[in-house]
């Protein structure tokens, strides 16, 4: 056996045994953020509390700064979404992405096909606002809704990027899986960490005129 495979190995063997015993061993999780469609890091144990690993890869804009970006972690279970998420706060404010979870070791070792970014208006409109470092916003706009997304929704609490953290609040369109976000929950995105003291989610009002 060479060296550089020792320590995967020992790993391996260290799990198995703890599975075996039933020694309730700790989650291991590839650990990365990073620019582009996939990011690589080591397996780094997860803090008690957390039971998933999770891989996401988010397309967003930002006042029509457009980035691609994949973060992979430990998180709970219970707060983890498998699959697709589109927000939309204005045409140049939007976010979408598509995220894998899973509850074994290095399981999010891999990587997820990237969101597929439908900008067509579905004719749906939302109350909207991004308000940084405040706990509120009004909703004074119309966000007009993309794609899959039927909801309005109305998210507060804190973001963290780095060693970064501050309040926000924002408001807008989104697709119906943004539902499954609860209050209290760490949500990952591909380049910030929410933690969220207001999560509301509500089907967008049809507009006048339109069948149900």
């Amino acid at each position: 056996m060479s060296s550089s495979t020792r320590p995967g190995t020992f790993l391996l063997t260290f799990m198995t045994l703890c599975t075996l015993l039933g020694l309730g061993c700790p989650l291991s999780c590839e650990v990365c953020k990073g620019s582009g469609p996939t990011c690589s890091g080591k397996l780094k144990t997860c803090d008690a509390g957390k039971d998933a690993c999770v891989v996401l890869v988010g397309e967003s804009s930002t006042k029509g700064q457009h980035s691609v970006n994949t973060y992979k972690a430990c998180m709970k279970f219970s707060d983890c979404y498998s699959g697709f998420v589109s927000t939309t706060m204005s045409p140049k404010d939007y976010m979408v992405s598509n995220a894998h979870c899973c509850q074994s070791d290095g399981c999010n070792r891999g990587s997820v096909p990237p969101p597929q970014n439908n900008r067509t208006e579905n004719g749906l409109l939302c109350p909207a606002c991004i308000a940084p470092f405040q706990e509120t916003c009004p909703g004074t706009q119309a966000a007009r809704c993309v794609g899959q997304e039927t909801h309005c929704i109305y998210f507060a609490g804190n973001v963290q990027a780095g060693i970064f953290n501050t309040k926000f609040a924002t408001r807008g369109c989104a697709t119906e899986s943004a539902c499954h976000t609860k209050v209290g929950a760490e949500v990952p995105s591909a380049s910030y960490l929410y933690f969220l003291r207001r999560a509301d989610c509500l089907p967008a009002p049809q507009p006048p005129g339109r069948a149900e």
